[in-house]
């Protein structure tokens, strides 16, 4: 089995509720599985440290994970059009993960979600498409032929999955918004699948 690493730091739940529904269209390619993986929170108190294991949810991730992937889905809600502090902060740590190359040629997809309707999705899923491209990895969206992409009045974009959480963030998924997340995992699952039968990638 190769893996494909859904990474994603969620507040309120949601991005970790996309994530979930990422990992299962990745699990629905044929000899592929999903590793979910999150980041912790940054702390304004210079001498806060997060405990080494979450309390709750999937374990923080590593750079053994980086290494690991056959693919990599990037998640996280919006924060003034932009990525959160706390994936970014994980970002910015992967300069050895760079000099090695070990995302080159990997595929990678994004995912956010944001509390109103015009709130910076696209914008933000282009801010964590930059660090991907710098890593060399080749960028998934969501092609017009998944139709719910023509007809839905909430998350979804080309440029990856997404939802529209309402201002009190507690809008559940839409059944369009799950059926797009789960129809990025499976591209992202599928183009790895392709690259590493035409010998591209380690499987």
């Amino acid at each position: 089995m190769s893996e494909i690493l859904v990474l994603y730091y969620s507040r309120h739940g949601a991005t970790a509720e996309m994530a979930r529904f990422i990992a299962r269209g990745v699990e629905e390619v044929a000899g592929m599985t999903a590793r979910l993986r999150t980041v912790p929170a940054v702390s304004s108190v210079c001498e806060a440290t997060a405990d080494t294991i979450p309390d709750q949810g999937p374990p923080y991730a590593e750079a053994a994970d980086l290494a690991q992937c056959a693919g990599l889905v990037l998640g996280s809600p919006t924060r003034f059009g932009n990525m959160a502090a706390p994936l970014k902060y994980f970002l910015d740590t992967t300069s050895p993960q760079w000099l090695s190359g070990a995302l080159i040629g990997k595929p990678g997809a994004v995912f956010t979600s944001t509390s109103s309707l015009h709130g910076g999705q696209e914008s933000t899923l282009l801010s964590m498409m930059l660090p991907l491209l710098h890593h060399g990895m080749m960028m998934v969206g969501i092609p017009y032929s998944e139709t719910e992409l023509m007809h839905t009045t909430a998350g979804g974009t080309p440029y990856g999955a997404s939802h529209f959480a309402g201002a009190q963030n507690d809008q559940p998924l839409t059944e369009g918004e799950k059926q797009l997340c789960r129809a990025l995992g499976r591209r992202v699952a599928a183009t790895a699948t392709a690259l590493i039968a035409g010998g591209a990638l380690r499987g």
